[in-house]
C-alpha cells in the first residue's frame, strides 16, 4: 500500500506531463481514497471499465482516455454524471495520462506498439516543435502491404484497414497510435514507405494513394491497449501493488 500523493508524484516524474500541451488534464482527475493497494488499468474510463474497477475493489483506475476534454460541455450531466457518481461513491481515484503515455520511450503506446510488431526503432518523427510523439523505424525484412497487414492482424488481433498505394515493398515506416492520421504527411516528407495509426479520415485515402505511402488504420483502441497495460505492470513491480489490466473491447 502506498500513499496516493506519493504514487502521483512518481507518475508525474516518470511521464513528465508538464512538457505537453494536451487536450485534457493529465494526472489525478477524480480524487478517491488516500492510500493505494489495488489498481485497475484500461484504455478509456467508460462505465464498463468503472464497473470492473468496482467489482475488483480497486483504489485507483488508471487510463489513457479520461475526462474533461477541451471543447466538451462543462455541466456534469448525463453519462459524465453517472460515471463520476460511481467513482465518488466507491472512493476510486481516476488517473489519466494522454499524450505523455503516447510518448514515453519505454512504457508509451508507440514504444509498446513497436515491441508488439517487432519494429526496429530508428528515431522520432518531427512534431512541429512540440515534444515528438510519432516514431519511425525499419522492418527486419521488407514486406508487401499484404504481409504487413497480416502481421498487424496477427499481433493485435485486429484486421487493419489498408490503403495500399502501390506494390512498393515496405522497409522504412512510421507509426503513431490513436487518431494520428494527420501525421501521414510527415511520413511522406520523410520518404517513408508506410505509416500506421489507429484511425483514418477521408482525406487520408487520397494522400496515401497520390503520394505512394501505404497507410494502415489498425484501430484507435487496438493500438493503444499496450501503454497503459505496461504502465500498470511497471507500478505493480515498483511498489508491490495489485494490478489488473481490463480490456473493454472497442471496434474503433
Amino acid at each position: 500500500m502506498i500513499p496516493r500523493n506519493e504514487l502521483l508524484a512518481y507518475l508525474d516524474n516518470l511521464l513528465n506531463p508538464s512538457q505537453f500541451q494536451d487536450y485534457c488534464p493529465n494526472g489525478l482527475q477524480v480524487a478517491g481514497c488516500d492510500r493505494i493497494k489495488r489498481i485497475v488499468c484500461g484504455v478509456t474510463a467508460s462505465d464498463a471499465l468503472i464497473e470492473r474497477a468496482i467489482e475488483t475493489g480497486a483504489d485507483m483506475l488508471i487510463v489513457h482516455h479520461g475526462y474533461f476534454w477541451k471543447g466538451e460541455p462543462q455541466p456534469i450531466t448525463g453519462i459524465k454524471r453517472q460515471r463520476l457518481a460511481k467513482l465518488l461513491q466507491h472512493n476510486i481515484n481516476l488517473v489519466a495520462y494522454h499524450l505523455p503515455l503516447d510518448a514515453h520511450p519505454q512504457l508509451g503506446n508507440n514504444a509498446q506498439l513497436a515491441e508488439k510488431l517487432s519494429f526496429k526503432v530508428s528515431g522520432l518523427m518531427d512534431n512541429t516543435g512540440k515534444p515528438a510523439i510519432g516514431w519511425w523505424g525499419e522492418l527486419n525484412d521488407p514486406m508487401s502491404p499484404t504481409q504487413l497487414a497480416a502481421l498487424i492482424h496477427n499481433r493485435l488481433d485486429r484486421e487493419p484497414l489498408v490503403i495500399a498505394a502501390n506494390e512498393t515493398p515496405i522497409k522504412r515506416l512510421g507509426w503513431c497510435t490513436g487518431a494520428a492520421q494527420g501525421f501521414l504527411q510527415q511520413a511522406v516528407d520523410m520518404g517513408l514507405d508506410a505509416f500506421i495509426s489507429g484511425e483514418i479520415s477521408e482525406p487520408t485515402v487520397h494522400l496515401a494513394r497520390e503520394t505512394g505511402v501505404h497507410y494502415f488504420a489498425a484501430g484507435h483502441h487496438a493500438t493503444e491497449r499496450y501503454g497503459v497495460k505496461a504502465l500498470g505492470e511497471h507500478l505493480a513491480a515498483e511498489f508491490d501493488l495489485e494490478q489488473q489490466f481490463v480490456d473493454i473491447d472497442n471496434p474503433v
